[in-house]
């Protein structure tokens, strides 16, 4: 399949999490938009690492080229993890102290 599916994949995607993480007031809305942007920049990464891949493998049979990449993904993916854990509980702790998951709502906590 051509590169070129990938990337209008990724970046569909990405626009998607951009345009909901800027309209959207919803905290877990937003949580979800910004785990979306991150998927498709991982998309992108393992597309482009398997055409590094296979340009690699046409010059040598042995080669371990491109898998850096994909293990880049997979911190990605523990980083993000950890991130929605943390983000998830403070939504939480918000809602049990201000009954709204309303992200305007959190310029209450300054003061």
């Amino acid at each position: 399949m051509p590169i070129n599916y990938y990337i209008f994949l990724s970046v569909a995607l990405f626009s998607i999490g951009v345009t909901g993480v800027l309209t959207r007031r919803n905290a877990i809305i937003v949580f979800m938009c910004i785990e979306l942007m991150l998927n498709a920049v991982n998309l992108l990464l393992v597309a482009f690492s398997k055409m590094h891949h296979l340009n690699a493998l046409a010059y040598d049979a042995a080669t371990k080229a491109g898998a850096e990449a994909q293990l880049f993904v997979f911190f990605i993916m523990v980083v993000a993890a950890a991130e929605v854990s943390v983000g998830l509980a403070i939504i939480v702790m918000m809602y049990r102290n201000i009954h709204s998951t309303d992200i305007n709502f959190l310029n209450r906590l300054k003061h």
